[in-house]
This record gives structure tokens, sequence and C-alpha cells, in this order.
């Protein structure tokens, strides 16, 4: 019996962070600037990081300015990073918010709903952002984590993706 399963049996919510890992990628595309999109069943053979993000926040525009720095770095050997606002469908500003903090990796939107879908987040719990997800070559997703998760000490935050982006590319 999954996790799932067993709290709806016993008519609890799932706790935060109960997410199934790992777990297959959910076929989903999601709209960007320009007509184009983001399709994330369509990437087998990279390792892939999506940031769930909100523009307006500190830490989210943190947290891609460093994924930025790792697509650089790791790019060339199939890596792939990208962004998914939920706080604004405003190609405008998503584009600014690009501008802005040097991310040249596509960022599109996600309804907030959506994101919950996406990541097995409660929807009656406030999501902590940014929400980052690992998916590895093969297109499983090996690791996810909320805002308020240690992965995202300061100290140590660009270190810890660079650890799990090199765990994705083997």
């Amino acid at each position: 019996m999954t996790r799932r399963m067993f709290g709806a049996a016993l008519g609890a919510a799932v706790p935060a962070g109960a997410a199934d890992i790992p777990r297959p990628v959910r076929a989903k595309v999601f709209p960007a600037p320009g007509g184009a999109t983001i399709d994330t069943s369509k990437h087998k053979g990279k390792a892939v990081v999506i940031e769930f993000l909100l523009t307006t926040c500190p830490h989210c525009q943190k947290t891609a300015a460093i994924l930025q720095r790792m697509q650089d770095e790791f790019g060339a050997r199939g890596f792939q990073a990208f962004g998914l606002a939920i706080n604004t469908e405003d190609p405008a500003v998503i584009e600014a918010f690009r501008q802005r903090f040097g991310v040249k990796f596509p960022v599109g939107w996600s309804k907030r709903e959506d994101a919950h879908a996406y990541l097995q987040h409660p929807v009656m719990l406030a999501m902590k952002m940014p929400q980052l997800v690992f998916i590895d070559r093969r297109g499983v997703i090996q690791a996810q984590y909320a805002g308020d998760n240690a992965f995202f000490d300061d100290a140590s935050q660009a270190a810890n993706f660079r650890k799990k982006i090199l765990e994705l590319m083997k």
C-alpha cells in the first residue's frame, strides 16, 4: 500500500513532503512566452531540474540565478533547467524576471493547482517556495525539495545543486 493509499484509508491528509519518490515524470505541457511550451516528458536522456517559482520571491530569484550557473556549467553535458512561475501568466513579467536575474533557460507558467498536482503537494497546505524537482536521464523524479528545506541553506545551496545534478547525470 502506498503512502497515499494509506493516508486515504485513514481519512487523513498526506503530510507535506510525502510525494512518491522516485516516480516517473508526469507528462505535462506548460505554456511559455512566445507560444513556446515546456513539455516535462520530452527530455529523457537529460538530467532536468524544474523550479516552481514566484517571480517576486527573493529566494526563488536566487535559486534561478544558481540554476543558470548550473545550466552554463553542465548544459553541454546533458543538463536542462526549467522555471515555472505560479504567480503570473503574463509573458512580459516572466521575460522581465529572466532579464533581471540573467536567466537564459526556459521559464513558463503553471496554474497553482497544476503545480500542486505535479508536486503531489496537498492543496490545503501552503507551498514553501521555490519548489525544485530533480529528474534523472531516464525520466524519473529522484528528488524534490521545498524552499524551507536545508537543501537551500545559503552556505551550501550551490554545492547541493551541483552534487544532485552530478548524481542525475550518471
